[in-house]
């Protein structure tokens, strides 16, 4: 399997090392527009060829699959490229600025039999897939509401905002764990250091089964925190990403209604049980997205974060962006 790399700043390096390591993958050319980058990567992969030109890696008859690893407002004509080139394509998320030029792509790669892949890399956490096997299996019974929190000091980022930039990565793990689109969202935010880009983004998403979602999003915080707590009718559960030792924990704890027959009255009862800290054994999850990636164009098959996905996640982002500007008044989420 030949692989090129579109794109040398912060993840293609590690696409790059992750690809080369595959037994039948081979990393034949890294394209970036920095002189300075190409020289970084000939010396991270011997023999390497370079390029300045991505037509020379979305039309080369030597490679076979494509990963996009570029600012967001390039992806839809890279990945265009690509998919007309008969290339099966891996794009950092989000797939394209817009889900008019997400389902453009989508339609392309069924239409030309491609794998088209986005890389929504929290669907390959090890903690995340964990939570989603007990959820499928009922643990935690019926879900109530998620609660999400990103923050750190920095990254910044000019082209796209806290909320695409960030609060992506949640709304990809509220659909994964439950199997799930939201119906509306509202958004609150603010731009405090740049124009029209959002520092800080509250998210609250409106799922079936009256299940509500929440994402706390910000670059501008003292504190880097990767949590989520998952609210069930048995059980509740904490993810935290910071955690490597003991990043789960499951408390049996809820609230039920004691009924009074006689006087028709009732009050809540609080059970609190034992925590469980389950074992979980920790990859790391862009390894197990290159490898899936390369599974799934070997026997032509769907990745979970396939075009549809990625252009769901895209949907939400824009009726957020869109509550956003009116003030966190709820916008229903566009169909497929």
């Amino acid at each position: 399997m030949r692989v090129g790399v579109i794109g040398f700043g912060q993840w293609g390096p590690n696409h790059v090392r992750n690809f080369s390591q595959l037994d039948g993958c081979e990393v034949v050319r890294v394209c970036d527009f920095s002189d300075a980058r190409l020289a970084a990567a000939q010396k991270f992969l011997k023999g390497v060829a370079v390029t300045r030109d991505p037509a020379d890696i979305t039309r080369a008859t030597d490679i076979d699959a494509v990963v996009v690893a570029t600012p967001t407002g390039t992806h839809h004509a890279l990945v265009k490229a690509a998919l007309e080139a008969g290339k099966d394509v891996l794009c950092e998320k989000p797939l394209a600025p817009t889900a008019a030029e997400c389902a453009e792509l989508a339609a392309l790669a069924a239409a030309k039999g491609r794998i088209l892949m986005v890389g929504h890399v929290f669907l390959y956490n090890s903690g995340v897939l964990h939570l989603k096997t007990d959820l499928d299996r009922g643990e935690l019974g019926r879900i109530y509401y998620m609660d999400a929190v990103r923050t750190n000091l920095g990254p910044v980022r000019s082209d796209v905002g806290a909320i695409h930039d960030l609060a992506s990565h949640d709304i990809s793990i509220f659909n994964f764990l439950l199997n799930a689109q939201p119906l509306e969202v509202s958004a609150t935010g603010n731009c405090v250091l740049q124009k029209n880009v959002e520092d800080v983004g509250f998210l609250t998403l409106y799922y079936p089964g009256n299940v509500v979602c929440h994402a706390h999003t910000s670059w501008l915080n003292p504190r880097k925190v990767r949590a989520l707590t998952i609210v069930g009718d048995h059980k509740m559960a904490v993810w935290d990403d910071m955690n490597n030792l003991e990043p789960i924990r499951y408390y049996d704890k809820g609230v039920t209604a004691d009924h009074y027959s006689s006087f028709g009255e009732f009050h809540m009862i609080l059970r609190d049980g034992q925590i469980t800290i389950p074992k979980v054994k920790l990859a790391e999850p862009l390894t197990r997205q290159d490898n899936e990636f390369i599974a799934c164009i070997r026997a032509r098959r769907q990745p979970a974060a396939n075009a549809e996905f990625g252009h769901a996640i895209v949907r939400v982002l824009e009726a957020a962006h869109e509550s956003l500007r009116q003030h966190g008044r709820a916008v229903k989420v566009a169909s497929a």
